[in-house]
């Protein structure tokens, strides 16, 4: 009987696929992209029936959870038709995006339809300037309109993502904790990650470890440990007296590699078999040289996770480890 699973060579079964359908955005966060961005030409990203391609291999070989990601993935035309397609696989356990949040205001209840369960949305802060400052856009009361669009659309969990930096915005922790306590969201604070040259911050001089982050919390609410695990790198801490979950990325001060479960694919069909590396398959190449051969792109997804590596070796010092952005990976 062939072989109907990814397993890398360390014994870890990848079971979650991290799909970016767009490189482009309409915002420029400043740890994210440069302002000046230069996107992929439209004819080297991956038609909506190539990265539905993708989608069906890997589902095939046992990923059963699917995370759609950008850019801003809903900033892609005819986005609506894949996400349907892909919520109709009884194979998938969850179909998830993650969004700045920027049109979740008029699209949420058609991702809801579409059979999206969760989604994940970026918010670094609740001040309008400061907003504007990580962004590159002041566009603070359409995402808050957004989230609160997609609390109406009754989505399973809706999870706010927060990149802290020290003198940036790590004195509003709290306030995030609060937005989120009231409004029934979890929220994960995320350690910024060495990816693309970037010149607004020097990220050795703005980390904030996430143990510095849950001191801040835990000055104004208690915290138990959660066992909740939802398949991403995420270490959950459960507000005691809410609904609310925090969550904890630590790339720098917490490895999370140990099981990883996960690879991406860009848009332009490059597969990630990790973030901290820069080696990648360039899966459209295989596309395009043998459209609707379905075996060869599975066999050729299963041969490139015999190259995935044990670990990343992200560091702290101020250094580009990786030349792509965050934008160019998918989150």
């Amino acid at each position: 009987m062939p072989n109907t699973q990814l397993v890398d060579p360390f014994g870890r079964r990848i079971t979650y696929l991290r799909l970016s359908v767009t490189d482009r955005c309409d915002f420029r966060c400043t740890y994210c992209m440069s302002e000046d961005m230069v996107f992929a030409p439209r004819e080297q990203i991956l038609s909506l029936e190539e990265l539905y391609t993708v989608a069906d291999a890997f589902i095939g070989l046992g990923v059963k959870r699917i995370r759609i990601t950008g850019g801003e993935p809903l900033v892609r035309k005819g986005l609506l038709g894949l996400l349907e397609r892909l919520g109709a696989r009884p194979e998938l356990e969850d179909l998830a995006i993650t969004s700045n949040g920027s049109q979740l205001y008029q699209m949420a209840p058609q991702l809801r339809a579409a059979g999206v369960k969760r989604l994940n949305i970026s918010l670094d802060s609740l001040q309008r300037e400061r907003f504007a400052a990580f962004t590159r856009r002041d566009k603070l009361e359409q995402v808050l309109a957004g989230i609160e669009a997609a609390r109406a659309a009754g989505f399973s969990r809706i999870k706010l993502n927060s990149v802290v930096q020290k003198g940036r915005n790590d004195d509003e922790v709290l306030d995030l904790v609060e937005f989120a306590v009231e409004r029934g969201l979890d929220i994960s604070f995320i350690e910024e990650m060495p990816l693309g040259s970037i010149s607004s911050h020097k990220r050795e001089e703005t980390f904030c470890s996430s143990a510095e982050v849950r001191e801040r919390i835990e000055q104004g609410y208690a915290l138990v440990r959660s066992s909740r695990v939802t398949g991403g790198p995420s270490r959950y801490w459960q507000v005691v007296g809410s609904e609310t979950r925090v969550g904890f990325i630590s790339p720098h001060s917490h490895n999370f590699c140990g099981d990883c479960n996960r690879v991406r694919v860009t848009a332009e069909g490059k597969l990630v078999l990790c973030l901290g590396h820069e080696g990648a398959l360039d899966l459209k190449a295989l596309l395009r040289a043998h459209p609707g051969d379905s075996q060869r792109l599975r066999e050729a997804l299963q041969n490139a996770l015999q190259l995935k590596p044990e670990r990343h070796h992200f560091q702290v010092e101020e250094q580009v480890q990786v030349l792509r952005f965050m934008s160019m990976t998918g989150g």
